[in-house]
C-alpha cells in the first residue's frame, strides 16, 4: 500500500468495459445477439432493383425514410445499392418522399 492507501493489486475488470468481451454484441440482457447475415450476401439470386417497389418498401420507413443499415440487416455495399434504388424509384415516383399521412397535416 501506498500513503493513499491504495494496493498495487490489479483492478478487477468492470462488466462492459472495452476490454471485456463479454458484452460484444449484445443488446441489454440474455445471450450475444447473432449477426444478421446481409439477405443479398446470403441469397446471391436476390437481384435488387428499382422497380421492385415491394421489396424496396421493406428498407424504408414509416415515414418514407431510408433505414439504416442497422434496422435492415445489409453490409454497407448492399445498403449503399439499396439507398441508390430508393432514390431511383422516388425521382421516377413509384415511391413517395414522404408519408401519405406527413403530407397531408
Amino acid at each position: 500500500m501506498d500513503s493513499q492507501g491504495r494496493s498495487d493489486a490489479p483492478r478487477p475488470r468492470r462488466y462492459g468495459s472495452s476490454e471485456d468481451g463479454r458484452r460484444e454484441g449484445r443488446r441489454g440482457y440474455g445471450p450475444p445477439a447473432a449477426r444478421r447475415k446481409c439477405a443479398f450476401c446470403a441469397n446471391k439470386a436476390l437481384e435488387l432493383d428499382y422497380k421492385k417497389v415491394d421489396m424496396l418498401h421493406n428498407y424504408t420507413t414509416e415515414r418514407g425514410k431510408i433505414g439504416t443499415r442497422r434496422h435492415s440487416g445489409l453490409c454497407a455495399r448492399h445498403q449503399r445499392d439499396v439507398a441508390l434504388a430508393i432514390k431511383r424509384a422516388r425521382h421516377l415516383a413509384l415511391l413517395p418522399y414522404t408519408a401519405e399521412h406527413v403530407r397531408k397535416g
